[in-house]
């Protein structure tokens, strides 16, 4: 369609090089032909700005950048990561040896390394595990660290979030959260402020309310 929309100048000069009057060019049978070709141009030209795709719905990727979807494009359904994978947005099964997410993830991520950038909604489990963004639901690892607020459980052998932190944190040597509103379970247990409960070997309450420190248990309610 856009090759005759080129030709439609031509065939008008033609037309006036033979003499044809141009009001008569245009009251003739030709002039419902012309505009169906430009409307029909126009249609065609903006389905296929709309149907430029931004997301999928199934990623493979070996080592990015050799992947299917590129990395700027969300993922809506299975993502498997061979090696190494990167996307803007996931939302649904994320699976692989190192998974990266550039925006935010919401499902299940799986993985050795699991890294997501933005707020995370669902189960992370690895080895290592990273959301800078807030976090809602298990983060589950040998190590785990969100850099936002937490709301769910957080367990491994090293537990760290940065943000305000609601729900069970249990790590077998080391747990630290910033204010804290629940469990504490671990070796060592440190938070700025005590809402709760924590029981491990050395338990460290910053806010000092009514104790700074104490062994087995410390609470503050």
């Amino acid at each position: 369609m856009p090759v005759c929309m080129m030709q439609l100048p031509d065939m008008i000069t033609n037309y006036l090089e033979k003499g044809v009057p141009m009001k008569n060019l245009f009251s003739n049978r030709l002039f419902p032909i012309f505009i169906a070709i430009i409307l029909l141009s126009s249609v065609s030209t903006g389905s296929a700005v709309a149907e430029e795709p931004d997301s999928g719905h199934f990623q493979m990727s070996l080592f990015h950048p050799i992947q299917i979807v590129p990395e700027d494009q969300d993922i809506s359904g299975l993502r498997l990561n061979l090696i190494y994978g990167v996307n803007r947005n996931v939302t649904g099964l994320d699976l692989g040896l190192a998974n990266q997410v550039n925006g935010d993830m919401e499902g299940i991520q799986i993985g050795i390394s699991n890294y997501t950038k933005g707020n995370f909604k669902g189960l992370q489990s690895g080895f290592i595990n990273i959301t800078k963004g807030n976090f809602t639901g298990l983060q589950d690892g040998l190590v785990n660290y969100t850099g936002g607020d937490f709301q769910g459980w957080q367990h491994g052998w090293v537990n760290v979030t940065k943000g305000d932190f609601t729900g069970l944190q249990s790590g077998f040597i080391y747990n630290q959260a910033g204010p804290m509103k629940g469990v504490q379970l671990g070796l060592v247990n440190q938070t700025d402020a005590l809402d709760g409960l924590q029981v491990g070997l050395l338990n460290f309450n910053g806010a000092k309310d009514p104790l700074g420190f104490f062994p087995i248990v410390n609470w503050s309610f």
